[in-house]
């Protein structure tokens, strides 16, 4: 399969090495407006610069492609998913889905007017660590899940586009979280209620931390909390999670994934305590991909035989949802019926 990565420097990086690493998905020409970045990833990657354009449009125009792969800020994911379905090339997009949901609604309308593909590169839902807890939930062994507590701390500098977004934390890294939420407990979201603030040590022109209540269709409730300008003892990028249970607990700490099941309650009178068993780490999944080199595979899988992948962008504007409704929750200082559940 022959594709056009659409924007080639930062997360670029990532998406060109698992191209080049797969030995079903090849490049047929990129696109970059940014002619320093132009400059150093022809040399990176030896890059005959002829097959660099400053468009889509004049990538499409002079070269043959099966699909597109769409690596450009938020802002730009609109115009970029449109062009390439109206050519009927589907579309492989980093998330967030769109820069506003709007923009996410005509990206799915024009998905399903085409009927051309468009797939959202939740990368986190790959990871060994969170299949190892969605296998562990699903096995049914602790029962039905009742409460959710994820923490997630980080001190990035980035730079760029997203230290000047108003809510960098919630918007670019929290839809991760947000996606691993529904993907965990197989449902959506019936309200939202949060509160964010940037500390005076931020880095970010827009509000870094956050605290957020997502009650969800199932009956469980969430609490989530995070900051992006985190000065100690971070969490891993995954977060580390806490699923309380009707039969015991399973969490993921540091990547590390433990659960201990309730045997029952101490007999006697008075005041009494329940029994567990010992906290058991669980043996991690085997996964023969991961991460970007799973969804290209999955991306590819779908174009060439039809085959419908977890993450279009009919299912991720969901989550995505969940972030717009926390945002709205944000300038309101109200709870939100969410969005997704309209």
């Amino acid at each position: 399969m022959k594709v056009i990565q659409v924007g080639i420097g930062g997360m670029g990086n990532a998406w060109i090495n698992t191209v080049l690493q797969s030995s079903d998905v090849s490049f047929v020409g990129f696109v970059e407006v940014n002619d320093a970045v132009i400059q150093e990833q022809a040399v990176r990657y030896d890059i005959d610069r002829s097959r660099i354009f400053k468009s889509l449009a004049e990538a499409l125009r002079s070269v043959r492609a099966d699909a597109v792969i769409n690596v450009t800020p938020p802002q730009f994911h609109k115009e970029v998913s449109l062009l390439a379905m109206d050519a009927g090339l589907p579309v492989l997009s980093e998330k967030p889905l769109a820069g506003t949901l709007s923009d996410a609604q005509a990206i799915v309308n024009k998905s399903n007017e085409t009927g051309v593909l468009h797939m959202i590169t939740q990368n986190y839902r790959y990871h060994v660590p969170i299949q190892t807890v969605k296998q562990a939930l699903d096995s049914g062994a602790v029962g039905k899940v009742g409460a959710v507590t994820v923490e997630f701390f980080k001190g990035p500098h980035f730079g760029g586009f997203r230290e000047e977004m108003p809510y960098p934390l919630i918007i670019d890294m929290s839809i991760h979280h947000f996606d691993l939420i529904r993907f965990f407990l197989g449902s959506d979201p019936v309200s939202v209620y949060g509160r964010s603030w940037n500390p005076p040590w931020s880095w970010y022109k827009g509000d870094a931390s956050a605290s957020v209540s997502l009650a969800f269709a199932n009956g469980a409730v969430v609490a989530y909390n995070g900051s992006w300008c985190s000065n100690g003892k971070e969490t891993p990028w995954n977060a580390n999670w806490r699923f309380e249970c009707e039969k015991g607990v399973v969490t993921l700490v540091n990547d590390e994934v433990y659960v201990q099941h309730l045997l029952g309650v101490e007999e006697g009178t008075g005041f009494r305590s329940n029994r567990y068993d010992d906290l058991t780490l669980i043996p991690p999944v085997v996964m023969e991909r991961q991460a970007q080199a799973y969804l290209l595979h999955e991306f590819y899988e779908a174009v060439k035989t039809g085959k419908k992948p977890a993450t279009t962008c009919q299912d991720n504007i969901k989550s995505l949802g969940i972030v717009f409704d926390v945002v709205q929750s944000f300038a309101t200082g109200e709870v939100v019926q969410s969005s997704v559940s309209k």
